[in-house]
């Protein structure tokens, strides 16, 4: 029985998306209507399409009902992730032939790594990369010559960009097809503890190097519970990748069998035609099943953006407010690094999603009657695959986790509430990854210390002003001031400072990384400084209350002197290394608590 609370939130969210979500499907049922593609094309359009075909390939393609899939890939050699769908493209158009289908490379996307534009300038474009990618995925699809789609993508704002840009082509089904984790390097505790030591001065560069190489050293995913494999867990729970297949590493056995039933699975759904596409899993109750899996797993704080963008793409008006009411009542079921001191490769092996999401089921607290890619239900993906004797299967999983510091059944979580805080106070809305910070640290009363760029703390830090409680308030980070960069850079230093006994928080209408935590940090501040919000009237000194726990963020400060108080005008947002092409998008752009996204509504 699914539980009260979560029939209540549901029924809101429909509630205030009835218009925009109506006019999203009204949008969908127009293309629908329009019928199969190709038979629309002139002879000189289908002729340009299939140019480059083999001639079988042009055979099969002017057949009638013969199904060609449009291969969507943000492919590239910088992430170590995205790496491996080099080789994939062919065995995967390969492994749809012989399902009985055409396929072919649609188009490339662009894909960022956030581990190497980290505290650069390239961190300023970041966020907006997304709503690139979900146009580029747009035009990839506007060809009009396909009937389904399967989309190559893992990290950070690639998979929403690509789920965005799909969902435009909703009349379509589509598959995502993951490429996996990379083998576990050191721990993330030891890599964690070096970083801190160089923030100490304790080692140096060369030492630093040493660390980060052992740690990201292969193709693959890098194995903290970060954005990247947040995607993962909500690509199952929305039932758009099957069923466990998140995280077998690649070159598995089982990851090539997977990559052979994806291909095998998205001809089978462009072949039905049954009116069922990604329009049709793009829900309501599909959605709060992936904000569900966030909060029961304290996955990335980013994806309080994402999954509002995503929602907002279908029609589907997702609050903030909605995420930290499903927060009273989704237990914490996992402890993944950031959060705890596995990665993802031991959460797989101790059950993994599939796992959480039999937990959740049982207990009333997912929406099992919704449309997947392997057809009506969510119970399917509570199963594991492997490859028995030659051929692959799926497994229920296990009555109990293979590691209880790593998961939990759901009458043992490890904590009652979900993973992540929602904060509302004096100055504004913000979030925060509680379940990676300690109960003791989740309460600071500080006096605030004002910054308008993160390098000026760091600078503060190495001088030695900042031994000390303090709640560091940087400002101007939002999307409308410089595109949101994420501040991860600040947590070794700051986790010094904690350490020494010292009380510290963080306050900012930036982001941070999905691989932040430890140091309590309310993000995401919304209204923003550069929309005049109050943060931009913060001063040295003003003292701040920051309550995770209650979900307080409060400035102690009379009412009325801070009325009067001139907003600061922040710096200058520089226009080097590219970020001038991106004014127009700092320019358009909506709040955090909307999704950060420039994309107009459905209204």
């Amino acid at each position: 029985m699914t539980h009260p609370r979560l029939v209540e939130i549901t029924a809101r969210v429909h509630k205030r998306s009835e218009k925009s979500r109506a006019a999203y499907l009204a949008n969908i049922q127009a293309m629908r209507d329009a019928g199969p593609a190709r038979p629309h094309l002139s002879c000189g359009n289908l002729a340009h399409a299939i140019a480059a075909c083999s001639e079988a390939e042009k055979e099969k393609m002017m057949k009638e009902g013969m199904v060609n899939i449009g291969i969507v890939s943000a492919y590239n050699d910088m992430l170590s992730a995205h790496q491996p769908y080099h080789a994939k493209l062919d065995e995967v158009k390969n492994a749809v032939i012989n399902a009985g289908g055409v396929a072919q490379m649609a188009g490339g996307v662009p894909a960022m790594c956030d581990g190497v534009t980290q505290g650069q300038p390239g961190m300023e474009m970041s966020l907006f990369s997304r709503e690139v990618i979900a146009m580029a995925t747009g035009i990839a699809m506007s060809h009009n010559v396909f009937d389904g789609g399967l989309l190559f993508g893992i990290c950070d704002k690639i998979v929403p960009g690509l789920l965005i840009g799909a969902i435009a082509f909703g009349h379509l089904p589509f598959v995502f097809v993951p490429a996996g984790p990379m083998p576990t390097g050191i721990s993330n505790g030891e890599k964690a503890k070096v970083r801190q030591q160089f923030a100490k001065g304790e080692v140096g560069r060369e030492e630093l190097l040493q660390s980060e190489s052992r740690a990201y050293h292969s193709p693959g995913t890098c194995t903290f519970y970060g954005t990247a494999n947040s995607n993962q867990m909500m690509l199952e729970m929305m039932g758009l990748q099957l069923p466990g297949s998140s995280f077998f590493a690649p070159g598995d056995g089982v990851r090539e069998a997977l990559d052979v039933a994806a291909s095998e699975r998205i001809v089978a759904l462009s072949e039905a035609k049954k009116g069922v596409g990604l329009a049709e899993m793009v829900t309501v109750e599909s959605v709060i099943n992936g904000a569900i899996g966030l909060l029961a797993t304290g996955g990335s704080t980013n994806h309080t953006l994402h999954i509002v963008a995503i929602a907002a793409a279908a029609g589907i008006q997702l609050t903030w407010r909605d995420f930290a009411d499903l927060s009273e009542i989704i237990p914490l079921l996992a402890r993944v690094y950031p959060n705890g001191t596995a990665d993802v490769n031991a959460f797989h092996e101790a059950g993994g999603t599939p796992f959480v999401i039999r937990e959740l089921l049982a207990g009333g607290l997912l929406h099992e009657d919704v449309e997947t890619i392997l057809g009506r239900g969510l119970r399917p993906f509570s199963e594991m695959p492997a490859v028995v004797g030659g051929k692959l299967t799926w497994r229920l999983s296990p009555d109990q986790p293979g590691d209880e510091m790593i998961l939990r059944k759901i009458d043992k979580p490890f904590q009652p509430t979900g993973g992540l805080a929602v904060f509302n106070g004096a100055l504004g809305e913000a979030v925060m990854k509680v379940s990676a910070v300690k109960p003791e640290h989740r309460f600071v009363e500080a006096p605030a210390i004002v910054f308008e760029d993160q390098d000026d703390l760091l600078k503060a830090y190495k001088a030695g002003e900042l031994e000390r409680d303090f709640i560091a308030v940087i400002r101007f980070q939002g999307p409308k001031s410089n595109g949101m960069p994420e501040l991860h850079k600040l947590t070794p230093s700051l986790g010094v400072l904690q350490d020494k006994g010292f009380k510290v928080a963080l306050v900012t209408d930036g982001r941070m990384s999905g691989a932040s935590g430890k140091v309590p940090a309310a993000i995401h501040v919304t209204p923003e400084a550069a929309n005049g919000g109050p943060i931009a009237r913060v001063q040295h000194g003003d003292m701040i209350r920051l309550d995770a726990e209650n979900g307080i963020l409060e400035l102690l400060v009379d009412k009325e002197e801070f009325e009067k108080r001139t907003p600061s005008g922040g710096l200058q947002t520089p226009e080097t290394f590219g970020r001038n092409l991106f004014s127009g998008m700092r320019a358009l752009v909506g709040p955090a608590s909307g999704g950060a996204s420039v994309f107009a509504g459905w209204e």
